[in-house]
Parts: C-alpha cells; structure tokens; sequence
C-alpha cells in the first residue's frame, strides 16, 4: 500500500488500500470486474447477465450453470419482502426514495434470520439477500408511492426482468429486460467511489452488513455522487419534449455562459470517455426508437457535442442513462435508488473483502489549526 506523505485534497488519487474486484485505467478508459472487461460483460447479445456479475464479485471468478442457477433461486427468494417491510413502506410518510431506502435497508437487519451470525458463510447469505431485497424494496416503494398496489415476485424472472414487473406490474419485453439489465451490470462496481469507500470504513470496524450498506446509502444520497443521470433527465425535461435540437443547443450554451454546470460530464478518475457511456449511448437510442421518444436521445446527443467541443469534457455514466431509463419509463425520482439497487453488489463485494482481511481504517490529517502550544487562561481570565 502506497503511503501518502503530502494531503490531497478529496484523497484524490490516493492509493487507500488493496482490492481484487474492480480495475480502473482512467487514462486509457478502462473498467473492468475481477479482470474482466466491461465491454465484454455488459454486451448485449453474448454478455452476463447482473446475476453473473454478482457471483463473479462475490467469487472472484464467473459461474457455471449450476452455481448460476443456485444463486438465482437464493435471489428469488430474497425478493419476498418481510410483511413488517412491506407495512413499513406503506405507512412512511412522503419522503425521498433515498431516505425511504435507508430507513427500509436498516429495519432489514431486524428481520434478517443470520441477522446475530458474524460468520463469513452467514454474511455471505446476508450480502446475497441484500442484494435481492433492495431490488424489490426500490420497485414496490416505487410503485406503492404511484398509487400501485405491490405485487409479488415472479422467480422465474431474472432480476432485472422482476424488478420492471414488480414496479409496473406488467411483464417486460425481452429488450427491456435485457437493457436494464445491462445497465445494473455497467452500474455494479466503481473501485473506491465515496460509497463504496464509506461501506468499507464501516466494515472496518467490524459492523454488521446492513449497517455498512446503510453507510452506502447516506453516501451516495448526497448529489456530489448520485443524482447526476436525475438532473440530466430534468434538463432534458426542462427544455421540452418538442423544443428541437436548437432550443437544446441554445440552453447549454447559456447555462455554460453562465458558468453552471451541466450534469452528465466529467469524471473523477477518467481523462477520457467513460466507457460506461458506450454502452449506455447505445441502449438510449434503441430503447428511444422503440418507445416512440426519439428526440431525447438526440437533444443528448446534441448536449454531449456542445460539451465536447466547448469545455472538453466526455460524457461520464450519467448522460445517457437519464433518457435511456424513460424510454424504460423508469420514473426520475427513482433514478438514485435504482443506482443502488445495482451498486449493492459492488458494495457487499467490498464489505466481504475487508472483512476477510480487515484493518481499521484509520488515516491521519495534516494538523493546519492554530500554533501549538497555545496559553491556557481560566475562565475568570479571558
């Protein structure tokens, strides 16, 4: 481990620690889980699926039918909601989904049957369930806050496919199963991103799962790291459905004039195109087309020139998700809690392995405060 003498502001490319999950080139644009390339895993005609990607982070190495077909039932299983939850998400009050996300995530651990078993088969089913669980949590508190009754889960779905259901109450069609399912594979994993890093602070000191999954949450709930595909979609919203290419142009050009910031751009770690944003540019045109909404594609299309050209920027995992989860009908305030609903797995992957091999996380900090030693007055003095 790279020791850091001098402070960076935000850790910004500090080296925090050793990992066997998620591989980062920011300069070459490369991601890739457990060695795997994230072009090859999230292809959409030859590629894995979430499921896969799951067992591959938990493992290590990909599954073969068998454990596939294992994991998938425990998933399935997972997915029925505690009566006590399902109560609970009706009677919270109208709050955010990320603030219902964590309450729910946390009243889990209440219920969970290993909930007092610290062992590493026991935290392995937990972080499993979790995985399951957070998926159905954020689709029926989806559809119960649209005024839908829940509904149950249909195990022979896979988990992006149930997901869509359990939220709209309509099966999906091959195609939208299979695009949200490559978006919660591209959406798994980020190597040391603030959540992820907030969850293996808390594993540090040897909490217990859902606590450290609830350290996720609260992380990413602030809009420094989720939210961004949200504004995108109320940008594009904002500038109309029938605006033209031009009023598109027109509006991130003045919102670049004045120096504000325009979602969907820029990345922490990569200096080139995030090579999310390919696979997700893809899907937004092809599920836009099929839902009859071409033109939010194309005003993100346009956006990502004006960018380009003006400020250098490339587009990050946010710009072309926001238009690609409505052609899903995916709606905007879920955008965050969907972000979780994938990146739960990448958590637990993380969680897992600093339990294996754990040392509090305890850094230090480069004292700038007043000079040392200052003079002691009472009270009666000052």
């Amino acid at each position: 481990m790279v020791v850091e003498t001098k402070p960076k502001a935000g850790l910004e490319d500090v080296v925090a620690g050793e990992s066997a999950i998620c591989f980062l080139d920011g300069a070459r644009g490369v991601l890739a889980y457990c060695g795997y390339d994230i072009h090859d895993l999230a292809d959409v005609e030859r590629g894995a699926s979430f499921e896969e990607v799951c067992f591959l982070m938990w493992h290590r190495r990909l599954p073969n039918r068998s454990e596939l077909g294992d994991l998938q039932t425990q998933l399935a299983a997972a997915r029925i909601l505690p009566d006590a939850i399902l109560r609970a998400i009706k009677s919270l009050p109208p709050v955010d989904g990320m603030d219902a996300l964590r309450t729910l995530t946390s009243m889990l651990g209440h219920y969970d049957p290993d909930a007092a078993d610290r062992s590493p088969e026991a935290r392995y089913r937990k972080a499993v369930r979790l995985t399951g669980q957070l998926g159905a949590l954020v689709a029926t508190w989806g559809r119960w806050t649209a005024g839908g009754s829940p509904v149950a889960p249909d195990p022979a779905l896979s988990h992006a496919a149930n997901f869509l259901y359990l939220l709209t109450g309509q099966r999906p069609s091959p195609l939208a199963a299979r695009a949200f399912d490559v978006s919660l594979v591209l959406h798994a994993d980020h190597e040391l991103n603030a959540s992820t890093f907030a969850a293996r602070v808390a594993a540090a000191t040897l909490t217990d799962i859902h606590s450290t999954i609830v350290s996720a949450i609260g992380t990413l709930k602030g809009p420094l790291h989720g939210g961004a595909n949200a504004e995108v979609m109320k940008l594009l919203l904002e500038i109309g459905a029938t605006a033209g290419l031009d009023r598109a142009e027109a509006v991130v050009r003045g919102k670049l004039a004045r120096k504000e910031k325009v979602a969907g751009f820029g990345h922490r770690v990569y200096r080139t195109e995030d090579p999310r944003a390919m696979h997700l540019r893809r899907l937004s045109k092809t599920l836009g087309e099929k839902a009859g909404q071409p033109q939010w594609y194309a005003m993100t299309e346009r956006i990502e020139q004006v960018v380009k050209a003006e400020k250098g920027l490339y587009p990050n995992v946010d710009l072309y998700s926001a238009s690609m989860f409505y052609a899903l009908g995916l709606p905007v305030d879920l955008y965050t809690p969907i972000f979780a609903v994938s990146r739960v797995s990448g958590w637990t992957a993380h969680v897992l392995e600093q339990y294996a091999n754990n040392r509090l996380i305890r850094p230090r900090a480069d004292y700038i405060g007043p000079a040392y030693p200052q003079t002691f007055l009472r009270l009666d003095q000052r």
